[in-house]
Formats: C-alpha cells, structure tokens, sequence
C-alpha cells in the first residue's frame, strides 16, 4: 500500500513539474514578443533618425526630422503594440478571417466580401493627395519594419496570438489603412437595421403603433408614411426572428450599438480660466485592447497629441498647440435599402426606371480553415451591392422574387476622408479645420467640434445624399428601388451641412442629439442617437456662468439619469403611496420596500446603490410587456427601453395607452395595472438572479464593464487573464454612457461607452488630460495591458501635455530608429 502511495506521489509530483516546465515554456515564447522600448533600430525606408519617447503611460512621443519620419514612426509603435489586432481589422476589412477562424466566421467574410471595401480602399488610392500618399506609404513601411524586426530576431511572431495561427504576416500596405477607415464606417452605421425593423414593425402594427414604438425626436413633427405593407404587399407577416448564429468578429453594430459620443465646447467669456475648453469622449464597443490608443507626433507644423486607431496614420480626436478637434456621431441618414424587383424571365437582370439591366457581377473565393473553399457571385445594381437575405433580416422583409440592395456613402471609391484627417492636424485655427473637413471628408458622417484660441464651432462633416421630395419611404424603410423618385439624386452641397460657430450662449455641445430642424428632404435624419443625455448635458452646462477643466470631467463622469427622472413619476405615480402596508415577507411588500427605494432616489446611477438596478429590471420588463403582444417574436428586437415610448404610452399621446391591454386577456389592463404587473416580475427576476435582500444589491455587479479579448476571451483558462472586467457607474441614457447588452442572461453588463476621454483647456494647454479603457499594449503579459483601465474606471486622466522633456523625465524607454 506505501509502495503505491509513493508511486502515485511521484507521478503526481512529476504531472506538477511537468505543468509548470510547460507553462514556463509557454510564458517564454509569449513573453519573446514583449518589445523593449530601450532599444535601437537599423530600419529601412526610413529617411532620418527618428526617436519614440514613451512616457509612463506607454505613450509615445515621436520626433522626427519630416513628417514621413514621424508616420514610420507610428506605423512601428503601432506594429509593436498591437500587431494582431491590426491583423484581424485588416482581415475583417478584407473578407479574409474565416482564412483563420474558419466556418465560424464564414457569414462575416461574405458580407465584408459583398461590401468589397478592400476593392473600393485600392481604387480610392489613385484620389489622394501625393502628400496623403507619402503618409500612407511612410506609415506602412513603419509597420513593415518591426514586422521584420520580429522575423529577423525571432520575436515571438509579434504578438503571443500568433502562436495559435499560421505565422505568416503579410506587409502592410498603404490601401489597408483605407480599408480600415471604411471598417470604421461600418462599425458607426445603423441606419440599415433601423429601417428593417421599422418595415418588420409596420408589418405587424402599422403607421399608428409605428409612431409609437419608433418615434420620432418629440421635438419635431411625425412625417406621415405608407405600411410597408403597402408597398410590398406579398411580404409575409408572420415572419420568425432568428437568433444570430454568431458574434465571433462580427463587425456589424447591433441596434443601438452603431457609434454614439459627447463632445461641449465653452467660449473664453464661458471660461474662468479665459481660454476655450473642449471635451471629446467617444462611445465604441469595449474591446481588450481599447480600439483606440494615444499618441503624440511631432509634425513640420507643430505637435499633436491624441487618440488614433491602429492601422491609420491619424489622431482622430486630439489637440495641437493651437487647435483642437473632437468627434460624434452625426446619425446623418447615409444608409438606403432598396428591394430589386428580379426580371421573372431571367433573374440575372433587375428592373431600373429605364427597364431591367442585368447585375454587375464577379465571383470571389474564400478561403476556410479546414474547409473547402467557398465561391459566391457578388451582384451590384445602379443602387449599391445586393446583400443576402440572410444578413440584417432581409430576409424576412424582401417578397419572393425580389433581392435587397444597399446605397451607402462609405461604398464610395473616391473616399478622401484619410486625407482630411491628416489635413485636420496640420490646421493653425479653427477655421482652417473646418474649411478642409467640410471639402474632403466623406464617411462615416461626424459632427465635428473644432475650437482654437477664441472659437469654438460644430459643423456636420461627411457626404449627405440628396432625396427626391417624392421618396415613398424618405429613406426610413426599404424603398422599391426601380421607382426613379426613390433613388438618390446625387449629394447635396456641402455648404447645406448643418454648423454652428461662436454661439451667444458661448457653450455648444452634442450628444448624438437632433442638431437640426430642417425638413426633409434636407433633413439629416429621422433617427437619431439621443432623446435623454442632451437634457442632462444642458441642465450642468447651463448651471454654470463659467466652467473649468475640471467642470467638463464632472460632466463627462455624470452618471444621474435625466431617463429615471423623468419615467419614474409617470410610471410610479398611481403606485406611490397607495394602500396600507403589506405583511412582511409578501409580494406586496417587497414591492412597496422597492418603491419607497426609488421614491427617495435622485437618479445617480451610481455602481454601489440599490435602485439603479430595481429602475432598470422593472423599465426592461414593462417595456416587453407592452409590446410583446403586439410583435411577438419581433420584441426581442426591441433589447434596450425606449423612453420616449414608455412616455408616449403613459400620457396617453395620441390614444397609445392602447399599449397597456394585453389582446389576448379578457381584462382590460390599464397602464397602472401593466407597471405593478411589471415591478413585481422584475423583483421576481432581481431575486432568482442577484438576491433577496433589495437593499443589499450593487448596481455596479449588473453592470460590470466587459472587455474582451476578441480572439482569446471564450477560451478557457485565457479568459482570466486576457478579458478585463470593472464595476462601472452610468447606464443606457447617463453622460458617463455605460450602454447595456439587452441580452440575457446578462442584460445589463456594460459592453458600450467611452473607450477614450479628453478634456483640452486652451488657457493652459499642457493641464489637458486624456484617458483609454484598458492600457496601450495589446500584449496580455505586458503590465500596459490595462494600467489605464483603472484610472478609467475611477474617472481618473493621464497628463496630454506636448513638452517633451516632460515625456523623457519619466519615460519606460527610448526607441531610436535609424535609417538602415
């Protein structure tokens, strides 16, 4: 018996050693690909010496004698610290992951393929400026140097990622940071599912519930349209909602994931310190790493410091030493569905107002891991490309014998909109900026806010396709797309974007809100990104007489809902205060504890209070027991609350009350009825998921930020240590957007927001402070992973000063690169 305990020890002992001789050989070659940032490099295509000074917070510093140098520069920072995912952003613009990943990326790289960004990327090449070109070309060369760095020095392939997939990594070229941009484009447009689920909606509820369920801004009046039933009326209504197969590197936004921000400017006389100030913080799904990743360059005309995305030779959002500059999402309408009526005699040609054409086609392979290649035939029509039935519910919108095509401005082959970012830099004030964004930029449509040393001004940037008066949907639902009056008419000129300069008021700010009152067809959008923030934003900028840098980063971090204070007296009204009390341990008394909870609540969504997560449970549940009778499957579209909806309905706007009676019951349930109803199934919910106790509850546990390793973070053990989780404040409708999945069984994990905040004060440039979610390095091993991400968390910046002996005095390394 001893001589078998002693053999089973030895194994055991052995299993042990050889466990961690294994993971010692794992972190060694992981490890490899750390890059030392002391360090110095014999490089070609590189001109002079160039120098990355890397302060404590991993931000390079990159000074060069032109500003080709300072590009390879960042195209070699970039490569060192996030080479995979410029690889993967690479190969999602290209159509080409299921080439790694497999089937399970398959449906992604055919719609990737059908868009053809990379196609339209190399041809928008020829429309550049020579110096764009030489940037692009600059940059790209930077990243081919540490690419071949890690080949010659055998550093680990780049990125510990590597070692699970073919080592192979192709060069970079200057068409893939193009591509990149149109990427982006996709990633900030929803104005294609919008208008599917408005044609699956009217389908089933028509114009009246339409007006409803999908309001327009309360501000402006309700254009009147027909049923898509109208239209199309062999369209199925009975149409079944299919769970997406997967989320695996889909870069397609789900509803109320298509790019959201905040950005408020103040005029000197709005500042005590008397020059202007700008806050920026745009809103992308959270990722580990963050998309975005700070930099500095020192260009000809002065320094810049900012957020760029690797893959693009640009600060995106940043400032310099005279202008700053900062983005939202304009929700400019810049998406149009068609439905191609098919020629019943040959269904290769589709009907035009001129007669049917046939498609412009052209066959592509893909290439799948473990799986016989894949062919399809990409169609286009004079409106765009066809996209399948399969992608965006088309499907179940499109009548048999008809396809889907798609007009978009990001489909454009004459996209300068690389080279007005890099225009944007070289800007000396504000109207400068503005000039050259207005001229250039085309997709995906932004509002820009640009303030120099005593102007502050918004204008909306990108292409705004031109609508015939006469347009049978206005482009918010999928229109015939043979009718000559539903197509576009060109683009209007840019002197028509909507813009502001030097207000009386001395503050102006976006976010995501209406910005115009124009009618259509000159409009902007029916749809826009925000009802709720704008009330906020107006209520602390207006508090004020004058504001400060620290002013902005209160309001940037505010995390009171205007949402909750608002919908709670109307929805809790007839519910406050009402009846005797109920035994203890009784339905009833819980839900009078958690009513009095919410009664005495000032709306902060606060991560270690209670009431948050009571407001949200219960608003989730009432808006799905107000419309699932009526949609059905449909309502599982419908993930996030609608405020102005709930509103509708509990004023009685316009006889939507009708909400409130459950069809297939014989009662007749009133609104009062429908919000007790739905307090006590989700207090029911609270408890089977988080506790009994009310008081004990954390809204931060709901709500915790995820975020994920792309590639890595499903995989076990890896999951530990590459995803990044943080207990957040804020919510869906808070200026500290902390956007939630609407997806069970986690519906309020934060997985949308402010990837990066800055907050420039032009009376002190060097006080500027900037900030990213998760750290600079995309390597898990790298102690820059996430050092930024709890600073983030607890609302705290990093110094976005441009002196550089300030970067050298606490610098982690010194890159000197050196022409080979």
């Amino acid at each position: 018996m001893r001589s078998v305990f002693q053999w089973l020890l030895r194994l055991f002992m052995g299993a042990v050693v050889i466990a961690a001789l294994g993971l010692a050989f794992v972190y060694y070659f992981a490890s490899r690909s750390l890059p030392d940032y002391n360090a110095d490099y014999s490089v070609d295509g590189l001109s002079n010496d160039t120098e990355i000074v890397r302060d404590n917070a991993n931000v390079p510093h990159i000074f060069g004698p032109t500003a080709e140098d300072v590009y390879f520069g960042l195209g070699f920072a970039h490569a060192q610290d996030r080479l995979w995912q410029m690889t993967v952003m690479r190969r999602t613009a290209q159509g080409r992951l299921s080439e790694l990943f497999g089937e399970r990326t398959l449906k992604v790289d055919e719609l990737l393929r059908r868009f053809d960004f990379y196609t339209l990327a190399t041809k928008s090449l020829s429309v550049q400026d020579d110096e764009t070109r030489a940037a692009l070309d600059a940059y790209a060369k930077g990243v081919n140097a540490w690419i071949k760095t890690v080949n010659d020095e055998a550093l680990g392939r780049g990125a510990p990622e590597f070692f699970l997939f073919p080592p192979e990594i192709a060069y970079w070229r200057p068409a893939d940071s193009l591509a990149i941009v149109k990427l982006m484009g996709l990633q900030l447009s929803g104005h294609l599912s919008e208008e599917v689920l408005r044609a699956q909606t009217s389908l089933l509820v028509g114009e009246e519930g339409l007006k409803d369920i999908l309001p327009d801004d309360p501000s402006d009046a309700v254009a009147a349209l027909p049923d898509f039933a109208a239209l199309f009326p062999s369209t199925p209504k009975n149409f079944k909602i299919a769970k997406a197969e997967t989320d695996f590197l889909n870069p397609v936004p789900t509803r109320r994931m298509a790019g959201a921000s905040n950005s408020w400017a103040a005029m000197p006389q709005r500042s005590a310190a008397g020059g202007t100030l700008l806050a920026n913080d745009p809103h992308l799904g959270f990722t580990a790493p963050a998309i975005w990743y700070l930099a500095r360059l020192e260009l000809p005309t002065g320094g810049i410091i900012g957020a760029t995305i690797p893959g693009m030779p640009v600060v995106l959002v940043g400032r310099g030493q005279q202008v700053g500059w900062a983005i939202t999402s304009s929700h400019l309408d810049d998406q149009d569905a068609f439905i191609e009526k098919l020629n019943p005699s040959n269904p290769k040609e589709y009907l035009t107002p001129d007669g049917y054409k046939p498609f412009e086609t052209r066959r592509t392979i893909i290439n799948v891991k473990d799986g016989s290649p894949v062919t399809i035939t990409l169609r286009w029509t004079e409106n765009g490309p066809v996209i399948p039935g399969s992608q965006y519910d088309l499907g179940l919108i499109t009548p048999k014998g008809h396809v889907a095509s798609l007009a978009w401005t990001t489909l454009s082959a004459q996209d300068t909109s690389l080279m007005a970012g890099l225009k944007l830099m070289q800007a000396q004030s504000a109207e400068q900026a503005l000039d050259v964004m207005s001229r250039t930029f085309v997709a995906p449509s932004q509002n820009l806010t640009v303030v120099d040393n005593d102007t502050i001004a918004m204008r909306v940037i990108g292409a705004l396709p031109k609508r015939h008066q006469d347009h049978q949907t206005q482009g918010r639902m999928p229109a015939p797309g043979w009718i000559a009056t539903n197509r576009w008419q060109g683009m209007l000129p840019t002197s028509d974007a909507p813009s502001v300069r030097n207000p009386n008021s001395g503050i102006l700010g976006n976010t995501n809100n209406k910005m115009t009152d124009r009618p259509y067809p000159n409009h902007i959008s029916f749809s826009w990104g925000d009802t709720q923030r704008v009330h906020r934003w107006k209520g602390l900028m207006q508090g004020r007489e004058v504001h400060t840098r620290d002013s902005f980063i209160e309001a940037q971090l505010d995390t009171v809902s205007y949402t909750a204070r608002s919908l709670l007296p109307l929805v809790a009204g007839e519910l406050w205060y009402t009846g005797e009390a109920a035994p203890e341990g009784t339905p009833e008394a819980r839900r009078q504890q958690a009513l009095k909870m919410l009664a005495d609540w000032n709306g902060e969504m606060n991560e270690h209070l209670p009431e948050p997560l009571i407001y949200s449970a219960w608003m989730r549940r009432l808006q799905d027991k107000l419309i699932r009778d009526d949609l059905g499957p449909l309502a599982d579209k419908y993930t996030h609350v609608e405020p102005v909806f709930i509103e509708r309905v509990f004023r009685d706007i316009s006889g939507a009350s009708r909400w409130c009676d459950i069809k297939q019951s014989t009662a007749k349930e009133t609104c009062s009825d429908m919000a007790r109803i739905a307090l006590d199934e989700a207090l029911l919910w609270i408890d089977q998921t988080h506790g009994g106790n009310l008081e004990a509850l954390h809204w931060g546990d709901a709500h915790e930020a995820h975020h994920d390793h792309a590639v890595l973070g499903d995989l076990p053990l890896l999951r530990n240590i590459v995803n990044i989780r943080q207990s957040t404040s804020g919510g869906d409708n808070t200026l500290m957007r902390g956007l939630t999945s609407g997806e069970d069984p986690a519906p309020f994990t934060n997985v949308h927001g402010a990837g990066y905040r800055g907050v420039y004060d032009f009376a002190d440039p060097d006080s500027s402070v900037f900030v990213i979610s998760t750290g600079q390095s995309g390597h898990p091993l790298s102690r820059h992973y996430d050092d930024l991400g709890e600073l983030w968390r607890r609302g705290e910046y990093i110094p976005m000063s441009l002196d550089p002996e300030l970067a050298r005095a606490a610098a982690v390394g010194i890159t000197m690169l050196r022409p080979n």
